[in-house]
């Protein structure tokens, strides 16, 4: 069959994409005699960021990074012809992305030149949710927010009234302005915590003293690789590059997780556990190592505390029968783990964010954590338990460092100080709802989408209708932006300046404007800036924040010489040149030296005990189903390979892929209920429910349903219309706020 060279019939987000040529065609009208013209790009990837001359033009490249809350933090190449944005991909220079980007990444032109996209800002003329918007201008958008925001301070007495919902949908470090843009109206009600991974970050800080693992590259030296409760062929594609090299070298790859998902089908060993008892698998192991002697007792001696004690635990309470009995796992299969991961060094563990996502996963993060310490793994070049980590992110914040205007009134710190009042973002609707004195009447909701993240979402529908003005500042109409007054668009990271680092590797990139923001969008400095010069205007003395600047003084002003340091340049400008990886040891904690409170690894924490937990890393029971009788289901709803939460599965390159939702059902389950595949179920319990298509699957337990979360344009589809506000067990030490039990939820399912 003749191939389709692109001046076909073919759609434009069918063709093929090839590093030889770029992708023709674009959304915004008038743009796309800019878009013609073949270019050679083996040529455009030796000269670098520089201009080159062909077909309509010049070339331009840049250099950008993904914001997107993901482990990869991609560092990427963007060409630019006539002003318009042609093609992403890769740089190279970056060794843990390799120079390749994944689907959501080679989507961002579609993202930038979406038909979807917000353009101008916009009010809702027909009350909330009605959908008839009006187009108006920043001014007059500027005018009524401003305006509120005094009128609230005059009736209250302060701006605690004002409530910001921001998190993760832009991780870029200028966009902490929205925080800075805040903190110069006064006093405000700020969401405090994360919905991701807090209670893994507050089971390392108890541990270790802080969030800081080892450099993902350096699986490759493991000679044992657990990748436990993670998937990365869907979530952190790169990574799977050196788990596949670590296995080429000689690791055998071992896999635990409920589902058996994509990263598990290449797995030396596979390992289904149930749901939440991974806490019972990791101390049913340490039992196994301290019974067997299989322990480092040089590495306890020196660089633990606790471990008498913990070794008097596992004996008294954790047994091999027990562990075996909890989490499905054969006994055996226990056995032969625990000595294949004592006795192959190094070996490491990569914790994933799913398994703490539980009412106990702070406690099993601890347990698995332990694991490393007990075998002397912690320190060890290809090594370690690793999660997270915030080592490359020692910015200045400068674009939130703005305090309120002298004289404003907030809650009274025990010192006689002020301070911003909070509510907890993972029960963010009840608690908007019930907070008084004075009581919320304004959100500003920025980089998150809470009416499809957030439990109980018809809680959150009502807290944002109980509003005087809901501010929505986002690209796309979601969910949030829908239930909102006004809404004002945002750019692209191609569309401004700014730095970013990941929470997994050690790498840090520049994001240089590639392109002039489109329409009428205004990065969150700008929108800052825009705020505070009107409510000046109105009211001279009110808002602190600057009302001008250059954008790139502004990222600048965010480096420090410790972070010049960290990444061996002198000037942020070099970032230019490509990006760079921090000067950090390959292995964590290398020296044996933790910042812990003893300075050692604590298995045994007094800070985890001023908390409310065990000192210890003990078992803490899995949540059974409240209510068996009616909802004797758990429903887990893990990220999809093409969306990352509510973001990019709306665009049609990528909606064309799963244009529909589904839930994945076990084959017995589905006979149960005289359902087959196709079917359209209706999963529901005593908060809501979803209807979606049914997959029947073996990939699922018996007893699990599994969907994966998304947003699908013109579908009132949501999972957590089913999800309760249930925390888990830590949290509030680093973030301020338990996380949420996302998979500790109980369903029923029928036939529709």
């Amino acid at each position: 069959m003749k191939e389709d060279n692109g001046e076909g019939k073919v759609p434009v987000w069918k063709r093929p994409l090839t590093r030889r040529t770029f992708l023709k065609g674009t959304a915004i009208a008038g743009a796309a005699a800019a878009t013609e013209g073949l270019f050679n790009l083996d040529l455009l990837w030796k000269v670098g960021p520089t201009a080159m001359a062909g077909g309509n033009g010049n070339v331009q490249v840049y250099r950008n990074a993904c914001p997107r809350n993901c482990y990869d933090t991609c560092s990427m190449l963007s060409y630019v012809q006539n002003g318009v944005l042609k093609r992403v991909e890769g740089d190279p220079i970056n060794t843990y992305t390799r120079g390749r980007l994944c689907p959501k990444g080679y989507s961002y032109t579609r993202r930038v030149y979406s038909p979807d996209r917000i353009k101008y800002p916009m009010r809702q003329v027909g009350g909330r949710g009605s959908g008839k918007w009006q187009r108006i201008s920043w001014d007059e958008a500027m005018d009524i927010i401003a305006r509120k925001i005094l009128d609230l301070k005059k009736r209250y007495g302060s701006t605690l009234p004002v409530c910001l919902d921001k998190y993760s949908g832009n991780f870029e470090i200028m966009h902490y302005a929205v925080e800075g843009m805040m903190s110069s109206i006064g006093y405000t009600t700020q969401a405090l915590g994360t919905p991701c991974w807090p209670a893994g970050i507050d089971a390392q800080t108890f541990d270790m003293g802080t969030l800081y693992n080892s450099d993902p590259e350096a699986m490759v030296d493991a000679r044992y690789l657990i990748l436990w409760g993670t998937n990365p062929a869907w979530t952190s594609v790169h990574g799977m590059h050196f788990v596949e090299d670590a296995r080429k070298r000689g690791a055998k790859i071992v896999v635990i997780d409920p589902l058996i998902t994509q990263t598990a089908s290449k797995a030396d060993l596979y390992i289904q556990i149930k749901a939440s008892t991974d806490g019972a698998l990791a101390l049913g192991m340490a039992r196994y190592i301290l019974d067997h002697g299989l322990y480092n007792q040089a590495y306890l001696q020196n660089h633990v505390l606790g471990w008498q004690r913990f070794a008097t635990y596992l004996r008294n309470q954790v047994t091999l029968p027990w562990a075996a009995e909890k989490t499905g796992v054969p006994q055996v299969v226990i056995e032969t783990l625990a000595r294949e991961y004592a006795t192959t060094a190094p070996a490491n563990i990569w914790i994933g964010y799913g398994l703490q996502r539980h009412i106990n996963g702070g406690q099993t993060v601890r347990a698995i954590d332990a694991l490393a310490a007990i075998t002397g793994n912690m320190g060890r070049t290809g090594g370690g338990a690793n999660y997270g980590n915030l080592q490359t992110w020692g910015f200045n914040y400068h674009a939130m460092s703005f305090g309120p205007p002298a004289g404003s009134k907030g809650v009274s710190k025990p010192d006689g100080t002020m301070t911003n009042r909070s509510v907890d973002i993972n029960n963010f609707g009840a608690d908007v709802l019930g907070t008084t004195n004075p009581p919320i009447k304004m959100l500003w909701i920025a980089c998150r989408n809470p009416m499809s993240q957030d439990p109980e979402s018809g809680v959150v529908a009502k807290a944002f209708r109980s509003m005087e003005l809901v501010v929505t500042v986002d690209q796309f109409f979601n969910r949030s932006a829908k239930l909102s007054d006004i809404v004002l668009p945002c750019t692209t990271q191609f569309e401004y300046w700014g730095v970013d680092s990941s929470y997994w590797h050690y790498w840090v990139a520049i994001n240089q404007q590639a392109i002039k923001p489109l329409f009428e969008s205004k990065g969150d400095v700008e929108i800052a800036m825009a705020l505070s010069r009107r409510m000046n205007q109105l009211e001279p003395g009110s808002c602190t924040y600057p009302v001008s600047g250059d954008m790139q003084e502004w990222l600048g002003m965010e480096f420090n010489p410790k972070m010049y340091k960290l990444l061996g340049i002198q000037d942020w400008r070099e970032l230019f040149k490509g990006p760079r990886k921090a000067n950090l040891p390959a292995a964590a904690w290398a020296n044996g030296k933790y910042e812990t409170p003893s300075g050692k690894y604590e298995l045994y924490s007094q800070e985890s005990q001023k908390w409310g937990h065990n000192p210890l890393p003990a078992y803490l029971e899995e949540m059974k189903p409240p209510d068996p009788g009616k909802y004797p289901y758990r429903f887990i709803t893990p990220h999809w390979k093409l969306g990352l939460h509510s973001q990019f599965q709306n665009l049609d390159w990528l909606l064309v892929t799963n244009p529909e939702p589904w839930v994945e059902i076990h084959p017995r389950l589905a006979a149960e209920k005289g359902i087959r595949d196709g079917d359209v179920v209706k999963v529901y319990n005593a908060l809501g429910w979803v209807t979606l298509k049914c997959r029947v699957t073996t990939t699922v337990p018996q007893s699990t349903l599994a969907a994966y979360e998304a947003w699908y344009p013109g579908l009132d589809y949501d999972l957590n219309y089913t999800l309760s506000a249930t925390p888990t067990d830590m949290g509030a030490k680093a973030t301020g706020s338990p996380g949420l039990a996302f998979h500790d939820n109980w369903v029923n399912v029928t036939r529709v």
